[in-house]
């Protein structure tokens, strides 16, 4: 396996790592409370809340990764992110006290913050000049995290007990951590040697980086929000069919299932075409398929919940790869932290949103047409994205710079 082919591994596990290690809780609670006599007690709604430290740290740490990465390294950072996770993780399984449970998924928290900002721009520079197909396999990779989760922490737990379903994912990512310290510095420079980042106008890098962190803000909570109340809509919708209703739980997992196709097809794709030509289509299908979904029962909800799912999970793989087109290596990784920490915005404002919208209605057909409304935002920005085959051939932004100023910006809207 090449130097590249082996970094490349390591991010994708660690990006597997980074959605299973936040997921282990609302799984392992539900074999907590069945020991009264327990540490915790036996009350779901006292111990789950121990984890809001560790979601919070999550978001917020995110945002200083990249001046951390400028000082300390990517390759320091993702072995602090290995064996921080994984030790963390052990120490939850450890915990004897609802205190010492909430300080060790809070480090949890903040060693998993590491992994977006650092290990999506890593990946990003390896993969080269066509990183899509990279972007689109590591987000398999994260969505594979977030459905072994619940699954594997259930069987363990309730077989073992639910320290191990901490301890053996905490040991497995720090042994993790111990082979990727072997791992030599990749040197990025070297390997695409020859091969300098293109200067871009300013003024098309504005305009990306604006969509670029508008979408984000506004992607985060609809798609936070969607994976939130996705299970009850399924229990809704399926309950005019009670023959259905059963299999509600497994209807949502097929449903998110179609997102994670759509990624990989999307990274597939994306090198081909672009941005603007991906975007801009996805955007067009969400708002009626989020309109259609706020009513539609029986069934029919399950097709209309996976093209969701499909066009939320295949925006990620373009949003990823805009910061790859029009952002430089050097400033990529602090790029990245902005919008991470953007993206965890828009996705603390779901619960509560949710919440509210539910309270005052009793149905998710006002979430999600509240959802469809903030889905115009999307289409706006990528109706504004710029639209530039210089993306696919970046040879040929030099080509443009040759053009005199007062000539460029007729060119440029020419070109679009």
């Amino acid at each position: 396996m090449s130097p590249a082919a082996r970094q490349l591994a390591f991010v994708n596990l660690a990006h597997s790592f980074t959605h299973y290690c936040l997921l282990i809780l609302p799984t392992a609670v539900l074999a907590m409370v069945l020991m009264p006599d327990g540490p915790f007690g036996d009350n779901y709604e006292l111990i789950l809340p121990w984890a809001t430290g560790g979601f919070v740290l999550y978001g917020l740490l995110s945002l200083p990764q990249g001046w951390l990465a400028g000082r300390f390294g990517r390759h320091r950072l993702m072995t602090a992110f290995f064996l921080g996770a994984g030790l963390s993780m052990i120490a939850t399984g450890l915990a004897s006290s609802p205190v010492m449970l909430g300080l060790a998924l809070a480090a949890t928290g903040a060693f998993a913050a590491i992994y977006h900002p650092i290990g999506t721009a890593l990946l990003v520079d390896v993969a080269g000049e066509k990183p899509g197909r990279a972007i689109g396999l590591n987000g398999v990779f994260g969505n594979i995290g977030v459905a072994m989760a619940p699954m594997v922490t259930a069987f363990v737990a309730f077989r073992y007990g639910w320290q191990w379903a901490f301890i053996l994912p905490g040991v497995a990512c720090t042994i993790a951590g111990v082979f990727w310290l072997r791992e030599p510095v990749y040197d990025v420079a070297r390997s695409h040697r020859g091969k300098p980042f293109p200067e871009i106008p300013p003024h098309l890098v504005r305009r990306a980086v604006t969509v670029l962190l508008l979408v984000a803000a506004v992607s985060g909570l609809v798609f936070n929000s969607f994976t939130l109340l996705l299970p009850k809509l399924m229990q809704e919708r399926l309950a005019s069919a009670p023959g259905l209703l059963p299999l509600a739980g497994v209807a949502a997992t097929v449903a998110t299932l179609c997102g994670a196709v759509t990624q990989l097809t999307v990274g597939r794709l994306i090198d081909r075409t672009t941005l603007r030509q991906m975007f801009l289509p996805m955007a067009v299908v969400l708002v009626p398929a989020l309109a259609v979904l706020s009513f539609v029962e029986g069934w029919a909800a399950v097709p209309v919940a996976g093209v969701v799912a499909a066009v939320l999970f295949g925006q990620v793989t373009v949003n990823e790869t805009m910061t790859a087109r029009y952002i430089s290596p050097a400033l990529r990784t602090r790029m990245y932290s902005i919008r991470f920490f953007v993206g965890f915005l828009g996705s603390a404002a779901s619960a509560p949103m949710i919440a509210a919208l539910y309270g005052r209605t009793g149905s998710q057909g006002a979430c999600l047409a509240v959802l469809a409304g903030f889905a115009l935002i999307t289409l706006v920005c990528a109706w504004f994205f710029p639209n530039r085959r210089e993306e696919l051939n970046p040879e040929l932004w030099a080509a443009l710079k040759q053009v005199p100023e007062p000539a460029r910006a007729a060119v440029v809207s020419a070109a679009e």
